[in-house]
């Protein structure tokens, strides 16, 4: 079974239902986390009545610097949404670990930004080197993959189309919630990821909700891709796409072909002109919940509960 670690500011614990024990460690980093798994496998065995959940403040179980590595357009949902048909290429981009904030963190809408939105991702915590080259099977995962997170891949998506900038619409901090819980996989739970349903809310309002079955590039496959170009360390972060249900859609084909013709700057208004009209951008009050779990509860992730504010 998998084993869920919270990190506060005093340190690391083991989750056991609405308990957290803490883990006698000297480890400040994920990565130092990562090994001294030790460490973590004997406060998760022993019978510590430990402290209430709901008493500590959680901070992100992902800690920075790291590499922050995201997949785009990896779930079938999303492709339709974003106007996408055919094959879809395998496409990885890089976001800021300065991004990386806690699962409670208010997110942050910079102030030249009108189009915020929300992408509820499962993040990948790596717990051993992945180097340029290598081959990932299916029955290597557990060699590679430590554990996982939930997180959120917030983006300016005014700033994303309009200058073609991934980086820098999707790295503003507090753009990446994470967390609460790291969960540390065993083997054998691997073979459950298939099940884990992913779920994100606005104001109690459900917004994305799909399992796994509708990812394109699975995570072994992902990394092997990956890899080509791309190291990745213990305590690293990959982001493996968002299902649909965006604020973001693509418009109509004829709309579309039509936006082709104009000049870039006129498209673009035009664009945000209609989209100005879509109610689901988050704004200054809103609140985010976002889960990610197996039907089972043999993997939950927990649940993030973050408010959208404007920058001062």
């Amino acid at each position: 079974m998998s084993t869920n670690v919270l990190r506060t500011a005093d340190g690391w614990w083991v989750v056991r239902d609405s308990r957290a024990v803490r883990i006698d460690t000297k480890a400040v980093t994920t990565a130092e986390l990562l090994a001294d798994r030790d460490a973590v496998r004997e406060t998760a065995a022993s019978t510590e009545t430990g402290t209430p959940v709901a008493d500590l403040v959680a901070l992100s179980p992902v800690t920075t610097p790291c590499r922050v590595v995201a997949q785009m357009v990896n779930y079938r949902s999303h492709a339709r949404d974003s106007g996408f048909t055919g094959d879809i290429p395998a496409t990885f981009f890089r976001k800021a670990s300065g991004s990386v904030s806690g699962p409670d963190d208010a997110i942050v809408r910079p102030s030249h930004v009108n189009f915020l939105d929300y992408e509820i991702e499962l993040g990948l915590v790596m717990g051993a080197s992945l180097p340029v080259g290598t081959v990932v099977e299916e029955r290597d995962l557990p060699s590679y993959v430590a554990g996982l997170v939930a997180t959120n891949d917030v983006s300016a998506r005014d700033v994303q189309l309009t200058k073609t900038q991934f980086y820098e619409s999707k790295s503003y901090p507090t753009f990446t919630p994470t967390g609460p819980y790291l969960s540390l996989l065993e083997p054998e739970d691997f073979g459950h990821l298939h099940d884990l349903r992913l779920k994100l809310s606005v104001n109690g309002e459900l917004r994305q909700d799909r399992t796994l079955a509708d990812m394109i590039v699975r995570p072994a496959r992902a990394l092997t891709l990956l890899a080509r170009f791309q190291t990745l360390e213990p305590g690293d972060l990959l982001l493996t796409g968002t299902p649909g249900g965006t604020a973001l859609k693509a418009p109509p084909k004829a709309v579309e072909k039509l936006g082709a013709l104009l000049p870039p700057a006129v498209k673009w208004k035009a664009f945000f002109k209609s989209q100005a009209k879509n109610p689901h951008y988050l704004r200054h009050g809103d609140r985010i919940t976002a889960t990610i779990a197996t039907p089972d509860g043999r993997i939950d992730l927990g649940e993030q509960h973050t408010p959208v504010t404007d920058a001062t």
